[in-house]
Parts: C-alpha cells; structure tokens; sequence
C-alpha cells in the first residue's frame, strides 16, 4: 500500500460529516406582502437573476463574514491591524491603475446623499449635485415597503416617469434639464432581507442578502437603460473590510455584464473607506476592483464607530472623547483621509470626501450661518487636502461645498494630477486616538438623547433624521451607543468626576423619555429597549441594526 493510499484512506476513515447534495432548484421566494406596483420589481425574471446572484455568491458572502469576526476577536485580542506582508507586491507595483471615471462621473466636486422615497429622490435630481449617492444603506431604514419602494423611485427617475403627491397636496416633479449621475448604494455585505427567502441546492432556506437583493434588482431592471441614457449602472460599496471582500464584488459585478450583455467593465464601483481593516488595504482593494473601480470615498462617520468597535476592550489608550470632539483633524482621521487620497490618485482614482453632519436650519438663521461656516471650513480642507468632490446632505449645502471646491479645481474636473508625494503615513499612526479631551456630562447625555430619537425614527421607517440641527443616519447612532457600551465597560468618569455606569445611563433613558414629545403610535418604548440592548448589554452587537432588524422590522 503507497503512502497516498493510506493518506487518503484515512481521511475516508475520519470524515463523519454529512455530505452535501444537490436536491432543489435553487430559488427566492417572496415573504413580505405584495404592495401595489411591487411586481414591477418582484418580477420572475428579476427573480430568477436575484437567485443566480444568490447560487454564485452566497456561500462566498458567508466565508467573508466569518473571516470579519475572526479579525475582529484578533484586534480585540491585542493583534493590531498592519499593511499586509503577502500582498505588498501589489502596493509596490506601481504600474497598474484602476478603470476610472465612467461616463457622467468625471467630475465629482458635489455629491448629495439620500434616501430613496419619491420626495427625496425628486429633491435629489433637482438639487444641482453633480452625483446623487441614491442610499438603500445606512440613510434608509430597511422596511419592505422602504427596500421596494426604493426600487420603484429609481426605476421611474431613470426613465423620466418619477412624481410624487405629499399629505398636503403639494406635487413634486423633476423640473431640472441635467439631473445628478446616480450612484447606488446598496446594503452591505452583514445585511440580510428576511422578506425574500433563498433556498439553495440542498434544499437550506435562508433569508436572502441585503447586498444581493439590492443590487441585484437595481441592475436588472436599470442597467441597459442607463448605459442607452450615456451613463452607467454605478454603485457605492460599504463596509468593506477586506480587499478579499472587494473580490467578491468584482466577481458579481463580471457575472452581471455577462448575464446582461453589457462589456466588461460597465458597471463602476466607489468603495467606502469606513472600517479600520480596510484602511490598511487600500491598494489591494483598488486592485481586486480595478476594471470596475471610479474612487474611494473617506466614509467618516462610520471609520469612527470601526475604530471604537475594534478597540472598545482594549483600554484607556483607545477611549476616545465625546462624539462632537472627534473631528476629521484628530490623529487616525487625518492620517487614514491623507493616505486615501494618495493612494487613489496614485492609481488614478477619484478621492471622495466625507459628509459634515451640520445641516442649515431655515427657521433659525443663526444656526444656519454656523451650518454654513462649519462646513465651508471642512469642504475648504477637504479641497486643498486634494479631494476631487465631497458629500453634503442637504441641498442648501451645495453652493457652500461648491465653492470651495470650485477654489481649488477651476475648471478642471478633478485633481488626480496632485499624487501627494508628502505623504508617508505609518500604521501605528491609523490607530493614534489620542486626542486629549474629555468625556463630559454633556456628551453622554447627547448620545444618549440622540440614539433613542434616531432609533425611534428608524422603527418608523425613517433613516436619515435631523436631530439637534445635525443629520443624523445609522451610522452616527452607532458611534453614539458604541461610545456608550465602552466607556461603561472601561469604567470611564466623566470631567465633572461622574462615574458613567449602567445605572447612570439608564436613568438618562429615562430622562429622555420623560423629555420628548410623545404620540400615539411612536416608537419610543422600542428605541429605548434598543437602546438599553445595544448600549448597555454584556455582548456587542456587530451592528446595532442587526438585532433592530431582526425583532422590529
């Protein structure tokens, strides 16, 4: 008997496991009710792509899931994040570049952001924006009716069909000539859609991805049109962690323009920089991308929640200050934001600036001059830190931003030309979260104050909510109730000498319900059991909206 032969048969031997077999068609079946014109998206064929989407991909989406969570119990662990070792031929390789802007997306100086309701969307395309970030994510809160109607808004905007009556009366149409590009955000890879149901070739059923479904029936339906219409099918990718994930999108953005007929390399893709992992792989995620990738964007607000998230056990170096203190000039932020804009002009891709979250207030002129001023000054850095275009959420915002850009660009659509050669940004320096101010009283009552309104916001299926004359999504409310969960569990005190516990805090969820304005049929009871679960519990929800998801939606 040869060595292979003993080898293999005692592998025969050791193997117990079931053996996987293909026993069902697999298909995505539909859960959630049928509203009207919902079979306009749910249509068979639409399905039928969704589910080869899902028979590709699935499995691989689970791999990189559970590749996230081993690295985050690595960092936790006390295994800082490096530039990788087995991929550093690609970021010395300095011959490659990546797609680039597709058409419609070559100057980018103003993005505006938002959800995809009729009125919004219609809001959107008259705002003047040169790029609409058309948000199924973190700007939506993902009910069945928001998911599909979203749907629906874009399919009617891209075909030049798209009004909406409010409450009031009021009529809303589409009344500009040159309406923004649209750049789609669908949800990341962590999120599922419990109301389609995908049973694989072994007959398993499993609530469907989020990722998938929202892309999926996006370029189904849209794709061929907007390339008739001189533009393209252009996507926004978020929370990444890993060029590995980045991969997988490649791979589902390929089989698509196969699937579709559409060239290789149609569909373009600007991937959000808002996780602590995927600032140190940068270039391998522009490289797994390339025939696919227009830019990175500096997703601010979440790059901060990542970098609480890792470290939150991990002790007093890491703790970082109130919410309102953790500005785009503390250490890790300027450091990650400068190395991205190196590295994307290096590669010949777009530097997408982040969203400041102060929005005008036309009631209030004094808080609108202050709006104004805050976020001149942060479009003005973000402009002469070489950034070709940024994100506002609110259409006032726009000549403010555009101006500053405007400064700096002239009539060049983008600076790619500045390589920022001064630049030279070490790891320990992503990871620099000393900023030396204190927690205050103030700051634990904000969060607390601001994550139980948001959440009762998004339990009524709104997801991007002025609160406090800031616009806030779900991503600031995760830094809001993450801060929370660490300065308990590293028994911070705050400058007044007062000890943050959990009692403390659930006295100020109290406080909170006490102070705003209740109504029949609000959701505040919820946000504030939400809250207590994903701010004051022993474990840590990955994401807050994935146990609101599962229980409130």
């Amino acid at each position: 008997m040869t060595m292979t032969q003993t080898a293999t048969q005692t592998r025969r031997r050791t193997w117990t496991g079931p053996v996987a077999v293909q026993t069902h068609e697999p298909a995505i079946a539909v859960r959630g009710e049928m509203h009207p014109r919902f079979d306009e998206i749910l249509t068979p064929d639409a399905l039928d792509f969704v589910t080869a989407l899902h028979d590709r991909f699935a499995g691989r989406r689970h791999d990189r899931l559970a590749d996230r969570m081993r690295r985050r119990f690595e960092i936790g662990n006390g295994a800082d994040p490096a530039f990788r070792s087995d991929t550093a031929h690609i970021r010395e390789d300095d011959t490659w570049r990546v797609a680039g802007a597709g058409p419609g997306l070559e100057d980018r100086r103003v993005e505006i952001t938002g959800p995809t309701d009729p009125k919004m969307t219609i809001n959107a395309l008259n705002s003047g924006a040169r790029v609409w970030l058309a948000d199924q994510e973190d700007a939506t809160s993902p009910t069945w009716r928001n998911v599909i109607g979203g749907q629906l808004s874009l399919r009617d905007a891209i075909r030049g069909e798209l009004e909406h009556t409010g409450p009031d009366g009021r009529r809303y149409t589409v009344t500009t000539e040159r309406t923004p590009t649209i750049v789609m955000r669908p949800r990341g890879w962590h999120l599922t859609e419990k109301h389609l149901a995908y049973t694989d070739r072994t007959g398993r059923t499993l609530d469907a991805s989020g990722s998938l479904v929202d892309f999926g029936l996006y370029a189904f339906h849209n794709a061929v049109r907007l390339v008739e219409s001189g533009r393209g099918p252009y996507f926004y990718l978020a929370k990444l962690e890993s060029s590995e994930e980045a991969q997988l999108w490649d791979d589902v953005f390929s089989f698509t323009e196969r699937r579709l007929g559409l060239p290789h390399g149609t569909i373009r893709a600007t991937v959000l920089i808002e996780t602590l992992p995927a600032a140190f792989e940068m270039d391998e995620i522009l490289f797994a991308l390339r025939d696919h990738c227009a830019g990175l964007n500096a997703g601010r607000w979440d790059y901060i929640f990542s970098m609480i998230k890792n470290y939150r056990g991990r002790g007093a170096r890491f703790v970082l200050p109130d919410r309102s203190a953790v500005t785009m000039t503390v250490p890790f932020m300027r450091a990650y934001t400068e190395l991205l804009v190196k590295t994307c002009h290096r590669r010949g891709a777009h530097a997408i600036g982040g969203m400041s979250a102060f929005i005008p207030n036309r009631r209030n002129p004094e808080v609108t001059r202050a709006a104004f001023e805050k976020v001149a000054a942060d479009k003005r850095r973000e402009a002469g830190d070489g950034f070709d275009g940024t994100w506002v959420a609110h259409p006032d915002l726009i000549p403010i931003a555009r101006a500053e850009f405007d400064a700096v660009l002239g009539d060049r659509p983008n600076q790619l030309e500045r390589q920022r050669d001064d630049v030279a940004v070490a790891a320990s320096e992503l990871i620099d979260c000393h900023i030396g101010l204190p927690i205050t009283t103030a700051g634990v009552r904000a969060n607390v104050s601001v994550a139980v309104r948001y959440l009762e916001a998004w339990l009524r299926g709104i997801g991007a909510v002025a609160i406090d004359d800031l616009m806030e999504d779900a991503a600031t409310a995760e830094i809001s109730r993450s801060q929370i969960w660490q300065w308990i569990h590293q028994d911070r005190t705050t400058d007044d000498g007062t000890p943050i516990t959990r009692a403390w805090v659930d006295a100020l969820v109290d406080e909170v319900l006490a102070e705003v304005d209740r109504r029949d049929g609000d959701r505040f009871d919820d946000a504030a059991a939400l809250f207590r679960e994903v701010a004051l519990g022993s474990d840590f929800p990955a994401f807050l909206t994935l146990p609101a998801y599962a229980k409130y939606l």
